[in-house]
């Protein structure tokens, strides 16, 4: 299963207002990957903890990658396994690891809109600040981008940086608008990121500040909400 529908939006708006990007998503284990899965990877796959500590005090690699890049905890993330998550950092895996994309276990569950497994992976010590994915950006860049409103408030609890611009010249706040539907979630996106401190006026590469690219669409609750923040 592919986490990637919403990133060609990404790079469809990009090729507009700064050099094409290339079409790299999170990938998350395919059925067949893990089938194929054998030791800690498959432990991890399983969610089976006891397995997990065993394989490890026989010493096994905890931090060897697969075909993608992922290590035992990216697969655990991906599919969920939460108990799992933990033994594995218990035993030294290394809970701030990006895969092959690039990708951390935050941004794995932010872009998932997985709440549960966000908050084992802040637990665990992965920060919500580690710069991400081909785009050098963040998981609150994604969750914004998304709209996934809940996460976007938790990465900012766990001190996210608010105004991290990525390699396409964007701010979470800016993505949440050019790449959102103007929907309620957005919006709570916006709000959430408002009410944090948020620079309301970086602007785009082309200089289009957040407050010029939400009235371009039309998106009139964004628009008051940045006009009470103060944007120009």
């Amino acid at each position: 299963m592919r986490f990637d529908s919403a990133y060609r939006v990404i790079v469809a708006t990009a090729m507009a207002l700064a050099a094409p990007q290339p079409a790299v998503a999170q990938v998350a284990p395919t059925s067949a990957e893990r089938a194929a899965y054998s030791g800690v990877f498959a432990a991890a796959a399983r969610g089976d903890v006891a397995e997990v500590e065993r394989l490890v005090g026989a010493g096994e690699r905890i931090d060897a990658r697969d075909g993608h890049g992922r290590t035992p905890l990216h697969v655990a993330t991906f599919l969920r396994r939460r108990d799992a998550m933990r033994a594995l950092v218990r035993a030294g895996a290394d809970p701030n690891g990006l895969d092959r994309d690039r990708y951390d276990i935050v941004t794995i569950a932010a872009v998932a809109d997985d709440v549960a497994t966000l908050a084992t992976a802040l637990d665990i010590v992965c920060s919500a600040a580690n710069v991400t994915s081909p785009y050098d950006g963040t998981a609150l860049i994604a969750a914004a981008h998304l709209g996934h409103d809940e996460v976007v408030r938790m990465l900012i609890r766990a001190g996210a940086p608010l105004d991290h611009v990525n390699n396409l010249g964007w701010t979470a706040v800016i993505e949440s608008i050019v790449l959102g539907d103007g929907g309620a979630r957005h919006q709570a996106t916006l709000r959430a990121l408002v009410d944090a401190g948020a620079n309301v006026n970086i602007a785009d590469r082309s200089g289009s500040t957040p407050l010029a690219l939400a009235r371009s669409r039309g998106y009139r609750a964004m628009v008051e909400m940045l006009t009470k923040a103060g944007a120009r």
